[in-house]
């Protein structure tokens, strides 16, 4: 959408930021780095017992830097190029333009790689040599590194992981083949343009490294190696964006988000690719003492995953797989607590074990189960995907939940209903606590979704989970018309996060309009101001709820303290402490736009819309809206909305149906309907004759 001259999609500096944890980033599914850094990651390769498990790091062979000989001064640019996944460092001198393009492969996850490019200007005709930095050593703290025989002119290592995450776990063993890189390339005075590119590939055994380097020096060989790893961040961007007319930095924000959540996903071509998870810092974060190791918490499953569900069901179920892998480690976490069922860990790595440093967190932040499930249940409502509960393992871990929260109740004869004691909820300034509204709420949420797909299911439901539901306290007071964070609780009392607000959004628990406000009044101005960055959004969210959109509004430029420049990396908290490239905060702000401003509700048996956005904020275009196999394009002003069907194989298709007037709209492949902007939902039309 135009907005002056600037792409909000390219960040462009002429210096680098003074914090390197400021530095872009390039990763994809498998592997990520921070540009200039000595370390890669690997999804899923971790090193370290329990709570000391942490991303392997292992070294960067694309850690290179361009500089020109002394007494040359060229013009410099750093640029990251959100649409193709690519940064690139530019010198720019009267008689040549030097480029240096870093990416990790968006389609070709086991490559990274990166390009030297010379380009002679008219009126010379010296040789021109630009200098290359690197302090690559082959060795790593954290696996065994052996040098191996050369491979098609690469360099070849191999290690495994030094110490497993508990007694028998997994010690994968990394392989790694990289293009040697000289001090220096040249321009010679006959040619006027050169390009080098040199790989690196990193896989979990030989044959899958020495395949993946061959395919791309075939596609460098063929002159596609970057074209073909640009076609496919078009595709993704083609199936998937976010634009609104309104200020440049809230649409810069959105594309800066967009892309490193975009980065982190399973590629869409990619069958069996076994995904490991999305920790809050990503793979370019996570070594031990960073970014909490690159572990797994409630970040994933309640802040990132909405966004790709909306978008990328497929990517989605990549996420919910992991936690079924992973269901045995939460078997376990549970019995050894002495429940039935399965507790996953507040922080997760390889095997779904505890391994958060700190006990008191795995022990009491147990929200993160009922946390888990909800993912399960809006990909359910999102896709009807039976398969991943039917047969892929879905059936079991949501029964495992429902025993888990089951065992966990008591029963208070004093106030005749169950309590969950003894728990930390997602305010962690208060521990040890009795009946978190959040972990209730979420309690009685996992309980009622594992009942209702069980009758789906034909699956007889066992009473307990229904009277469990039914009786779980939520905290309520009924006088001042609020709900209390966890027995005891005392308004004032300050607040570390996002807390009850989320009982509105995103659990929907049944409450009055008055209500929902004199919640989101409470707690705003006793929550911590330089919190973590996805609270804000969350009170923007609500307000716009509640049609009070300025209001909105500035809860949401709170959240812009959190971005630094000029790549838009994001800090957990404002005064730049916590993790970096805080792909938890970027989840939450994007909601804003996906949940918030659409309206966007996900339900048992539609997709509700009900727009709201501020008076800076004119259009907003949401492309690539999933639901039950369908592809959608909503359009949205404040006088009309236009739905679009780039897909829709359903027969009967989807229909929209308006809230008040009950008007039906089918929706119809390659067509697109309209009508005033109003409150509704997308639905599976009903068959004829019903």
């Amino acid at each position: 959408m135009a907005d002056g001259k600037e792409d909000p999609a390219v960040f462009t500096s002429t210096c680098l930021p003074s914090d390197p944890r400021f530095l872009a980033t390039v990763t994809n599914a498998y592997l990520g780095t921070r540009v200039y850094r000595n370390i890669l990651h690997v999804n899923g390769v971790y090193n370290g017992a329990v709570g000391d498990t942490h991303r392997a790091d292992i070294p960067s062979p694309v850690n290179v830097k361009m500089t020109v000989p002394d007494g040359d001064v060229p013009v410099e640019t750093f640029s990251l190029n959100t649409r193709t996944g690519t940064f690139s460092h530019k010198l720019q001198s009267p008689s040549y333009t030097a480029t240096h393009r870093i990416y990790a492969h968006h389609s070709l996850v086991h490559l990274m790689a990166f390009s030297i490019t010379i380009q002679r200007s008219a009126d010379t005709s010296q040789p021109i040599t630009v200098q290359l930095q690197t302090p690559f050593v082959p060795k790593s703290q954290d696996l065994d590194l052996q040098q191996g025989p050369d491979f098609q002119g690469a360099h070849y290592v191999y290690g495994q992981t030094l110490v497993p995450e508990v007694e028998g776990g997994p010690q994968p063993t990394v392989h790694m083949l990289w293009t040697p890189v000289p001090q220096a390339v040249t321009l010679h005075e006959e040619e006027q343009e050169q390009c080098w590119e040199f790989l690196t590939a990193v896989a979990e055994s030989e044959e899958e490294a020495k395949r993946s380097y061959s395919e791309g020096l075939a596609r460098m060989a063929a002159g596609s190696l970057h074209s073909s790893h640009t076609r496919a961040w078009a595709a993704l961007w083609r199936g998937c964006c976010m634009d609104l007319e309104g200020p440049l930095p809230l649409r810069q924000a959105i594309y800066g988000c967009l892309y490193y959540l975009l980065s982190a996903i399973p590629p869409q071509d990619t069958p069996g690719f076994l995904f490991h998870g999305i920790s809050p810092g990503g793979l370019s974060n996570g070594t031990r003492g960073e970014d909490y190791w690159g572990h797994i918490f409630w970040d994933q499953d309640t802040w990132i995953f909405p966004n790709i569900l909306l978008f990328y069901p497929r990517a989605a179920r990549a996420i919910l797989e992991y936690r079924i892998r992973t269901l045995e480690g939460a078997l376990l976490n549970a019995q050894e607590q002495g429940y039935e069922g399965a507790k996953f860990p507040w922080e997760s790595a390889a095997t779904g074990r505890e391994v958060c440093p700190e006990d008191i967190y795995g022990a009491q932040e147990i929200h993160i189960t009922g946390d888990v499930l909800m993912a399960f249940e809006q990909y359910y409502y999102t896709t009807q995907d039976q398969k991943l509960f039917r047969t892929d393992g879905g059936w079991e871990l949501v029964n495992a939940v429902a025993q888990y929260w089951c065992s966990r109740m008591v029963w208070s004869e004093e106030e005749q209903c169950y309590h969950i004691r003894g728990v930390m909820p997602p305010d962690e300034y208060h521990h040890q606590v009795d009946n978190s509204a959040y972990t209730n709420a979420v309690a009685q949420r996992s309980l009622n979704f594992a009942a209702s797909i069980a009758r789906d299911f034909l699956i007889p439901v066992p009473e307990e989970w229904v009277e469990c539901a039914k009786k779980v306290k939520v905290p309520f007071d009924a006088v001042r018309k609020y709900h209390p964070e966890y027995d005891g609780y005392s308004p004032g009392e300050p607040v570390k996060q996002a807390d009850v607000i989320l009982l509105g959004f995103p659990l929907m628990h049944p409450m009055h309009p008055e209500v929902r406000r004199n919640d989101l009044v409470m707690y705003e101005p006793v929550t911590e101001l330089s919190g973590p960055a996805m609270t804000w959004s969350m009170f923007a969210v609500g307000w716009l709820e509640l049609k009070e959109t300025q209001r909105a509004q500035g809860q949401l430029n709170k959240c812009f303290s959190n971005i630094t420049e000029p790549f838009k990396i994001w800090v957990e908290n404002s005064d730049g402490s916590g993790a970096v490239n805080f792909l938890t905060g970027m989840g939450g702000f994007l909601q804003v736009v996906l949940f918030g401003y659409t309206g966007f509700r996900i339900t048992k048996t539609n997709l509700r819309f009900d727009p709201a956005f501020p008076s800076d904020v004119n259009k907003l275009e949401v492309t690539g809206v999933s639901y039950l196999g369908s592809k959608l394009k909503f359009t949205i002003t404040k006088e009309e909305i236009r739905i679009g069907a780039t897909k829709c194989p359903l027969h009967p298709p989807l229909e929209a149906v308006l809230e008040e007037s009950g008007q039906r709209f089918p929706l119809h492949e390659g067509q697109s309907i309209s009508f005033p902007t109003a409150a509704g939902c997308i639905q599976r039309a009903p068959s004829k004759g019903l």
